[in-house]
């Protein structure tokens, strides 16, 4: 057994010298890699948010809800010797500035109790560009506390003064970092924190606003484990809609879904590359096999058994995926800093160290995909029999190598259900990977024989070599022609296409699409907003009635988050709604199914998304809570809505005989040409309540944030074009012996080397070129199936993604042909004949 291991070591560093196994260690590392970059990302995110559960919610426990907490729940908590602490957070307009100077800016506004925060460290600096320290002060009255870059932005600095609503407060100090500032919508609005005594001074808490108040508790565990078991009863009990718990256990569960979603699909595109870089391995390991008949003919001829031979070249593959996994976790171990630098921030800029988990995982992974991919071909040693040293020829596979290709499918969708952390969504992504794999096959092989037509199309003899080449070798080409054209694929579809998506959705909105919407009009303030939208060019201006209700029931059964499997109905359910009441239908409002009212008994109008997320039909009825009144009407129509048309739409659309007591506030969008931005400024100064929410400002920073997000997958499937480049580099590698003798006997025939390698070099271009369109039509393939049934706008096929596929699936073609086949034409036509 020792001299085993020991032949073993010796045969794996004559075979490494030799150059058979450098291309499996690179493919091994790329593969392994790919997946331990997103790993250590994961990892290092998923540490964190446990390590800062706490901070995170600034608390214990946080009770959220749209409405003021219960005085019940305060009192029962301080009964049981809970400390409390209550924040109150909103949109509004901060202004700074007078007159015509006057200059405003979305923000949003936190109001904080004494003793925030309960859990966790709130740090202020006295300017935008220090660290901040740590302070256990919340502002003091009549000031506030911001977001350096609300100071950017209304080109203010510490001491200078800014309004909210009907108060004027002093900038004492600057945000640094904010523990439970968590990653909602109205966070990418710079923050203003002031003290919650100062809160009713603004005079902007009015019927209508958007806030969310939080109650923070902190004790001891096991006491604030009773106060929210306690919590959920009176919930429970009251029917009690509008409330929602966070708590050590679920962190902030909005951001742990999130987390959870970006590893299951990052963890899949880098499967991907792995996958395809198994591929690679599967053919680097066939290659050692048929360049290792020989010689392990000559052990058995040395009296070696075929556990013995077996065990030999098992221990060298080990050791090879032992080193090439290991690699491929520090590989990785680097490429996460750069998930990090895009994708990290967007969380949290202090996380935890990384853990030695993601490597273990990844060397595991590695030997995985050797045991599945590599395994088949080497246990094809042990059959060779001993006349093979006089006898040329080698027997058929035996059915126990035959079988082990199984594994190889095995570990495939093994490794996907792993990584998915779903069997549903592992089995459909096994299922989409395979169907796409058979698709590009197919193609791949019917534009191959398209190939054959063409063979005379050029009287040159460069040329006819070249279609011959691949002609002959067509499962080979058409392994390479997919590998590329999926990573490819993958690549355009984030870049050109992506860019082509924004073009199309920016084109199909109209040019005079609103870009302004104003909120928290009062009743008494319409006819005033209205003249003052007039006066400065705004035509036509429409104002519509805007009702805060919550949906309780559907035909007299009540309904909650509980009622629904899907994630968008549980949320729909569980929030207000924003409701309206209007006698004629709406602009880009299209009835499809009923009829519109007629305002002599209650009816409602429903969105036709709306009806299908909650199984809404015509003819159910509907009860609403608007401010504590109880509304009931049915459906009588479902409406379609132009959603990109950017005017006001609302999701549901009651009759005035049925809310004419109802508490209302108004809202308008209106197109606001850049040259008229004081418009804004003069309606915040004369309204202070008001809420202007720039679009385009919000698409912005959105746009900003999926910026990041592409970026980072790019970088991912930046392995995959890698990985797709080592399958062509190893079919090509793969043929490298037969090309040798096959140049060698045209050169005999009288073929010249200049003749031969221009034919190899066309060979590559045709290759990179077929993948690259191949790809590129599937990209724009998947472009036009988004913009036509998911974006529903018209989609303009762009000639640039096509020639992108070209230029770049020739190039990887012909880099990876070169270091393939570079040493083809260098061994003379009598050496190679002789060996022949």
């Amino acid at each position: 057994m020792l001299r085993t291991l020991v032949q073993s070591l010796r045969m794996t560093l004559r075979d490494w010298r030799a150059g058979e196994l450098r291309f499996l260690l690179v493919a091994l590392v790329v593969a392994v890699s790919a997946l331990t970059s997103v790993s250590f990302f994961v990892d290092r995110m998923r540490t964190g948010l446990n390590r800062d559960a706490h901070q995170l919610l600034g608390a214990d426990l946080v009770i959220r809800g749209d409405a003021p907490i219960s005085e019940l729940w305060r009192s029962e908590a301080r009964k049981r010797g809970l400390t409390l602490a209550e924040t109150v957070v909103f949109p509004s307009m901060a202004l700074a500035g007078e007159g015509d100077a006057m200059q405003s800016k979305l923000a949003s506004v936190k109001a904080v109790s004494t003793g925030y925060p309960l859990r966790g460290n709130l740090k202020v600096a006295s300017n935008g560009t220090d660290d901040g320290v740590t302070t256990r002060d919340i502002p003091a009255a009549g000031t506030v506390w911001v977001d350096p870059t609300l100071l950017l932005a209304l080109d203010l600095q510490v001491g200078s003064t800014l309004k909210l609503g009907d108060r004027q407060f002093k900038i004492a100090r600057v945000i640094a970092s904010e523990p439970d500032r968590g990653a909602g919508f109205m966070n990418f609005a710079p923050r203003v924190m002031l003290a919650e005594t100062d809160l009713a001074s603004t005079k902007l808490i009015q019927y209508g606003s958007r806030i969310t108040y939080r109650l923070l508790v902190a004790g001891t565990p096991e006491t604030a484990t009773a106060f929210q078991q306690w919590v959920e009863s009176s919930i429970d009990k009251n029917a009690i809609k509008g409330i929602r718990l966070e708590s050590l256990d679920s962190g902030q569960p909005q951001m742990r879904a999130t987390l959870e979603r970006a590893e299951q699909f990052l963890s899949l595109v880098g499967l991907l590359s792995a996958m395809l870089a198994a591929v690679a391995i599967a053919m680097a390991a066939r290659r050692f096999m048929l360049r290792h008949v020989d010689s392990c003919a000559m052990l058995r001829c040395l009296g070696m058994t075929q556990n013995q031979v077996t065990l030999l070249y098992l221990v060298e593959f080990f050791l090879i995926g032992l080193v090439g996994s290991a690699l491929g976790a520090v590989v990785g171990f680097g490429a996460h800093f750069v998930l990090l630098e895009w994708l990290g921030k967007l969380v949290s800029s202090d996380l935890p160290a990384a853990s030695f988990l993601p490597a273990l995982q990844g060397i595991a992974t590695g030997l995985l995909l050797l045991i599945g991919f590599a395994l088949p071909p080497v246990l094809q040693l042990r059959n060779v029999p001993h006349n093979r040293v006089i006898r040329r020829e080698q027997d058929a596979p035996q059915p126990v190598a035959l079988a082990t290709y199984g594994l190889g499918l095995l570990t495939f969708v093994g490794l996907l259900l792993w990584q998915a952390g779903n069997v549903k969504l592992g089995l459909l992504t096994a299922g989409g990977f395979l169907g796409g794999l058979a698709l590009f096959a197919v193609l791949g092989w019917l534009s191959l024989k398209s190939l054959r037509a063409m063979r005379g199309l050029i009287n040159h003899a460069s040329w006819r070599f070249a279609i011959t080449a691949l002609q002959r070798r067509p499962g080979a080409t058409v392994v390479q022609v997919v590998a590329l054209s999926l990573g490819l694929m993958a690549l355009l579809l984030l870049t050109v296409v992506r860019g082509d998506l924004v073009s199309a959705w920016r084109q199909a909105t109209p040019a005079d699409a609103p870009n302004q919407f104003v909120i928290n009009i009062q009743p008494d303030q319409t006819q005033r907003v209205r003249g003052e939208l007039t006066a400065n060019g705004v035509i036509d201006p429409t104002l519509y009635p805007m009702i805060r209700g919550r949906l309780i029931a559907v035909n007299g059964a009540a309904i909650g988050g509980d009622a629904y499997v899907d994630d968008r109905a549980k949320r729909l359910v569980e929030r207000e709604f924003n409701l309206s009441t209007m006698t004629g239908l709406p602009p880009q409002n299209q009835v499809i199914a009923g009829r519109w009212f007629d305002n002599s008994k209650p009816e409602a109008s429903v969105e036709e998304g709306l009806a299908r997320t909650l199984g809404l039909k015509l003819g159910d009825t509907l009860k609403f809570d608007i401010a504590g009144q109880l509304v009931e009407a049915p459906v009588t129509s479902l409406r379609k809505l132009d959603w990109g048309s950017m005017q006001v739409n609302f999701f549901v659309i009651l009759n005035p005989a049925v809310m004419a007591s109802t508490p209302q506030t108004w809202i308008t969008a209106f197109h606001l040409p850049p040259q008229n931005v004081a418009l804004v400024n003069q309606l915040t100064r004369d309204f202070p309540n008001l809420t202007v929410v720039d679009v385009g400002n919000v698409i912005k920073q959105i746009q900003a944030v999926v910026d990041q997000v592409v970026t980072a997958v790019e970088f991912l499937f930046l392995f995959t074009l890698v990985s797709g480049v080592l399958v062509l580099y190893a079919a090509l590698a793969g043929s490298h012996d037969e090309r040798t003798r096959e140049a060698g006997l045209l050169r005999a025939l009288g073929a010249t080397r200049k003749q031969l390698s221009q034919a190899q070099w066309i060979e590559f271009v045709l290759v990179g070129g077929l993948s690259g369109l191949l790809a590129a039509s599937g990209a724009a393939a998947v472009g036009w199936s988004l913009a036509t049934f998911v974006f529903d706008f018209e989609w303009q096929f762009s000639p640039v993604v096509w020639l992108a596929g070209l230029v770049v699936g020739a190039a990887c073609a012909v880099f990876g042909g070169w270091a393939g086949l570079r040493n083809v034409l260098n061994q003379p036509p009598l050496q190679t004949l002789r060996g022949t």
